[in-house]
């Protein structure tokens, strides 16, 4: 054999080994389809049942407990104001002084007026004047010493409640006019507010005085205020189909002011609920259905589910899933009805 043959076969032997470890290396048709549709890893969580406060958000502006209009009851001159809008106020406290001139006057003229009635019954009991006259007289006085009354009243203008002065709409020395249409001060009491809110009629047997509520403010977002119900109206309004409930807050820093908005939550009852993580729950796109991946028998089954209330970061479920159901978490990707799955820690 020459040289020339020799590098022939060589080189066909070369091919020949260099097909056949291509063919061995080479995956089958059969391990590629293997690989494509084996199992795909999935995390899973069990669904379990917790108490689930059943509770709601209403919203109201925040009011004070009470409020007073400071003035008199007829018209006065202004001799003093004794507070300034912003000052903190006690039941009884003189708030205003105003012109004693007719108070005086009328203190006068009843002095007077009691001493000639005084001398009218020793008369009257010596028979030298009738009963008719000394009644006459009596019914006088006793416009007077009302008179008085009134005006010792008006004169000098007491606090009604332990408060704040909201707002002042005159001056010393000014004089005060009904007709003004604003009173001399106005006087809040804000230790405790109320927020006044609106529910729907379905609500209105679950609700009772004293029953505990509380309220968010926006101005103070991280904080938790604790109330009662102080009052409920006994009525529906049909316009609306709500009723007005009367919530009342402790205040005793006056963090809480009147004008402020407040979302206040009441917990109607606790009931037992399923549950399941929020990451185990997908919603149909284009639909408001929602539902979850149940693992069973190492497959995934589509079930439908009735959401109810989200709690920090699990859901409650309101009908479509059992106690104790195991739960894709994790790998929902192309998951399908029947696709088979691992469970992976």
């Amino acid at each position: 054999m020459n040289t020339r043959s020799l590098k022939n076969t060589f080189r066909i032997l070369s091919i020949v080994l260099f097909s056949g470890l291509l063919a061995c290396s080479a995956p089958s048709k059969e391990n590629n389809e293997e690989g494509e549709n084996g199992p795909r890893k999935v995390k899973t969580a069990f669904s379990r049942i917790k108490n689930i406060e059943q509770d709601m958000d209403f919203t109201g502006n925040v009011v004070p407990f009470e409020r007073n209009i400071i003035s008199p009851s007829m018209q006065l001159r202004i001799r003093k104001i004794h507070v300034d809008v912003g000052d903190a106020v006690k039941k009884g406290q003189l708030l205003v002084q105003m012109d004693p001139a007719q108070l005086f006057q009328t203190k006068v003229q009843l002095n007077n007026l009691e001493k000639e009635y005084a001398r009218l019954d020793t008369l009257y009991k010596t028979g030298s004047v009738s009963e008719q006259q000394l009644d006459q007289m009596k019914a006088e006085l006793d416009v007077l010493r009302t008179n008085y009354q009134n005006l010792k009243e008006n004169t000098r203008l007491l606090s009604p409640i332990n408060g704040v002065v909201t707002a002042r709409n005159f001056e010393d020395g000014d004089m005060f006019n009904m007709a003004a249409g604003a009173g001399i001060l106005t006087v809040m009491q804000i230790d405790p507010v109320q927020v006044d809110i609106s529910l729907p009629e379905r609500f209105f047997p679950a609700v009772e005085e004293d029953m505990p509520v509380s309220m968010r403010l926006d101005v103070y977002p991280d904080t938790l205020f604790a109330g009662r119900v102080f009052l409920k109206h006994p009525t529906i309004n049909p316009a609306t189909r709500t009723f007005t409930v009367e919530t009342i807050f402790p205040n005793r820093e006056q963090l809480i002011r009147p004008g402020m908005f407040g979302r206040v939550n009441i917990i109607f009852e606790t009931l037992e609920r399923v549950t399941v993580p929020d990451m185990a729950v997908r919603r149909q796109q284009g639909t408001n259905d929602y539902y979850v991946f149940l693992v069973e028998d190492g497959k995934v089954t589509r079930k439908e589910v009735e959401l109810g209330r989200r709690v920090d970061d699990f859901y409650e479920i309101i009908s479509g899933l059992d106690e104790g159901k195991e739960i894709v978490v994790e790998g929902h990707t192309g998951l399908l009805e029947g696709t088979p799955v691992e469970v992976i820690q």
